[in-house]
């Protein structure tokens, strides 16, 4: 006769964590959440200012590859050649120097849409474009300046992707960083034409200053990036593109870290 043990339950697999984890209360009640569904375009953007071509953009991505219709979304972004030099990104894999190979990896994968640069795009217009949805990524950081600067710069415009058949533009703004405001004007008018133009807007909301670095790394925190996030939907940004948070206090933390108020909020408390 063969005796098994009874699997340990989910709290002894938790462990110290079991409670704090499996006792947790969201403050935001399921009620007010707008949850992901085949409807999400009609539900969330019909209301607002988007012009219909925009409507249109927001579906195909919606609509495309195997989360189709499920308001969920798996885009491909490929623009390390650029954030970290096209050596370190593709060297491993040289295929991927073959910009047509990028774009053949987000059809095999069944993604929603393909983002990366314009001269990527740009060079497989004409075979891709009506295959699978484009973004073009308009600003990078580029890595041969030094000391790297750490700089979002704008290298397309939106008139460019508009010409290649891009259905959406994307960019990215360091938040916190000493060029966030520059960053934030640039974004919000290229956004803005976008949307004139009948394209989504996708904006990869990141922090960035050391300040944030202390007896943990703030970048991910939920308080910042929270604030992050909030803060690309002002300037009309219809997807955002943020990181998983692994804690929280950052505002608090820079406060303890400088002596000064970072900012008035109720999260110095949380």
């Amino acid at each position: 006769m063969v005796v098994t043990s009874p699997s340990p339950s989910i709290a002894e697999w938790l462990g110290s964590d079991a409670d704090d984890l499996m006792g947790h209360r969201a403050k935001v009640p399921k009620s007010q959440l707008h949850l992901p569904g085949g409807d999400w375009v009609d539900r969330i953007f019909a209301q607002t200012d988007r012009n219909p071509q925009v409507l249109r953009s927001l579906q195909q991505l919606y609509s495309h590859g195997r989360l189709a219709n499920t308001g969920y979304l798996s885009i491909l972004p490929v623009d390390q050649g650029i954030e970290h030099s096209g050596a370190a990104s593709f060297a491993p894999n040289p295929i991927y120097f073959d910009t047509q190979n990028i774009i053949e990896l987000a059809i095999a994968g069944s993604c929603n849409a393909v983002a990366t640069t314009l001269g990527v795009l740009g060079m497989m217009s004409r075979k891709y474009a009506h295959k699978i949805p484009f973004i073009v990524k308009l600003n990078h950081n580029e890595l041969l300046t030094y000391p790297n600067q750490f700089d979002q710069l704008m290298f397309a415009s939106v008139e460019q992707a508009w010409n290649l058949g891009a259905v959406a533009v994307g960019a990215t703004i360091y938040f916190g960083s000493p060029e966030s405001g520059r960053q934030i004007q640039e974004v919000s008018k290229a956004f803005a034409r976008a949307h004139e133009l009948g394209m989504a807007t996708i904006l990869w909301c990141y922090l960035r200053n050391e300040v944030f670095k202390q007896d943990q790394d703030y970048h991910v925190a939920a308080d910042l990036t929270g604030q992050a996030n909030h803060l690309g939907v002002t300037i009309e940004a219809d997807i955002i593109k943020q990181k998983l948070p692994l804690n929280t206090g950052g505002y608090r933390a820079v406060t303890q870290a400088t002596g000064e108020k970072y900012v008035k909020t109720n999260y110095l408390d949380y």
